[in-house]
């Protein structure tokens, strides 16, 4: 038995572009179980610029999301990788969808709650037809390049995932 295969597993509560499989396929190289669940006091933003989403506390809001169960560290440092010094991981309370039952889990929150390019309310089905493709594209830039950094850094490909605004 070798010690990864001792390493505890995480629950991680996902909103965003982590609820599309072919998403966390990638980046995480498996099929985690997902549930699913609401996260309760905070809201998901758009953020000016970006194809992907945040979150941040908010009193009343709810999340609909997923919880991507039994990962390995190694699979959380991907998560990490990909998040950046953005996000900060902490764990929450989740309710799951189908028993109501509360489960702590983690989950990625924006780091800087007073950002002014969180706007309005992002949206998973627009996401897929506008910018899923694109997404995935740069996902997998990603994925070689912490295969092979070569010299470069994790900001070049932080630049993959922003939105081209010229061709908006």
């Amino acid at each position: 038995m070798t010690s990864s295969d001792q390493s505890p597993s995480h629950n991680v509560f996902v909103y965003g572009s982590f609820q599309e499989p072919s998403v966390v396929n990638l980046i995480l190289e498996c099929n985690p179980v997902t549930i699913s669940a609401q996260l309760h006091g905070y809201h998901l933003y758009r953020l000016k610029g970006r194809l992907h989403p945040c979150i941040s506390p908010s009193e009343n809001g709810i999340i609909n999301g997923k919880i991507l169960t039994g990962l390995t560290d190694a699979q959380l440092e991907n998560l990490d990788m990909i998040e950046g010094d953005e996000y900060v991981r902490k764990t929450v309370e989740v309710v799951l969808t189908d028993t109501s039952v509360k489960m702590q889990v983690e989950t990625f929150v924006w780091a800087n709650k007073d950002d002014p390019n969180m706007y309005g309310e992002w949206d998973f089905e627009e996401w897929k037809k506008l910018h899923m493709e694109k997404f995935i594209e740069a996902s997998k830039k990603f994925i070689e390049w912490k295969k092979n950094p070569d010299g470069r850094s994790r900001e070049e490909f932080a630049k993959l995932v922003e939105e081209d605004l010229a061709a908006a």
